[in-house]
């Protein structure tokens, strides 16, 4: 993404995000006997991400949409560049522990280690009802909701495109869908659409998608008036979301409220705002899709590894232990960002221009 298209309030919210999930998973592993609510909401670092996926896509891509310049293979290449080595990475990573696992004689479950589930993951089509189990590194089922969604993008940028002049409405739109889906689902399904995954993830991505692309809709039209109702809105909705998440609240209220927290940190880097703009934070943002990817990899490895440590049969960490475990998660998706995702992501993008030019040179016939 190039500078101007940097929102770089935006890409530290990420971090919050992926961290989140990763107390959501980590937290079981602490030897105490109670779950701050907050933590337990901490699925919804998820949405989190697909909201901020739907504006973001729609900030870059948009407008060249609109105008007849995108290339929808240029686009898919360059979203698969963004996810795919790190999550085949990772699948190796988990496959080769549960196979070194099989080959000591331990049982491993089939969320772990399933070979019927390969293709759908290897493909990124685990989270379309296509995987018989949440095998290999879970949290790539969103991964596979991702890809869905920027199969679809063109259909969400059409929409948006033409909302443009609306954005209050295309704004109603998508809150409006959630307000819909979200029960409906709950009521056919008996389970909320938050907490899909494996089998309908691949509808979980679609109200949050839709959401950032309306509060990108309701930011290009200048909903966002100055610094000062940026800096307001942001306090409210963040407000907003921890009320909703301590209180048992529907999830679709958090949800919606993330849309109105990204809205207004938009319009606070636009108006000036250096908040959460720091190399520190962007750093951390530009991370933390390694931090999310290798987290369940680091829980298998470290949580299996610890009893033996500490001479044990309990997975449960004593305090000093867990502070270890989870902010050792940081220097490892450092690390697999710079060994991994970022020089792979750098060589699809040449293969990609390499391409371009060979069949731009290519002569008539």
């Amino acid at each position: 993404m190039n500078e101007a298209a940097h929102i770089r309030p935006l890409t530290g919210l990420r971090f919050f995000a992926a961290m989140w999930v990763v107390l959501y998973h980590y937290w079981p592993k602490l030897a105490v006997s109670f779950t701050p609510t907050l933590i337990e909401k901490g699925y919804l670092g998820v949405e989190l991400f697909f909201v901020l996926s739907g504006f973001i896509l729609c900030h870059v891509y948009l407008e060249s949409f609109g105008e007849g310049r995108f290339r929808y293979g240029a686009f898919l290449w360059n979203r698969l560049a963004r996810v795919y080595p790190l999550h085949l990475a990772t699948l190796a990573g988990v496959a080769a522990l549960g196979l070194g696992a099989t080959a000591a004689g331990y049982a491993i479950d089939s969320n772990v280690l399933d070979w019927s589930s390969l293709p759908a993951n290897l493909l990124m089509v685990q989270a379309w009802g296509l995987a018989p189990h949440a095998a290999f590194n879970h949290p790539s089922w969103s991964i596979s909701a991702e890809w869905f969604a920027y199969l679809c993008f063109p259909g969400f940028a059409w929409a948006a495109w033409k909302l443009r002049h609306r954005a209050w409405l295309g704004a109603a739109l998508a809150l409006g869908f959630m307000a819909v889906l979200y029960p409906a689902y709950q009521a056919l399904t008996g389970e909320s659409l938050t907490q899909a995954t494996i089998h309908w993830g691949a509808l979980r991505i679609v109200p949050c998608f839709a959401l950032g692309c309306a509060m990108h809709g309701l930011w290009r039209a200048g909903a966002v008036r100055s610094l000062a109702t940026g800096a307001v809105g942001a306090a409210f909705m963040g407000a907003c979301i921890l009320l909703a998440t301590v209180s048992g609240a529907p999830d679709v209220i958090a949800v919606a409220a993330f849309g109105g927290l990204i809205l207004c940190l938009a319009g606070m880097a636009e108006h000036g705002s250096t908040f959460a703009s720091g190399p520190i934070p962007v750093y951390l943002g530009e991370i933390s899709y390694s931090v999310y990817m290798v987290c369940v990899p680091w829980k298998l490895l470290f949580v299996n590894a610890a009893p033996k440590l500490l001479n044990t049969t309990s997975e449960q960490l004593p305090w000093y232990l867990w502070i270890v475990f989870i902010a050792s998660v940081v220097p490892l998706a450092a690390a697999s960002y710079h060994l991994i995702e970022r020089p792979a992501r750098a060589r699809m993008k040449l293969m990609h221009e390499s391409w371009s030019g060979r069949r731009s040179v290519a002569p008539a016939t």
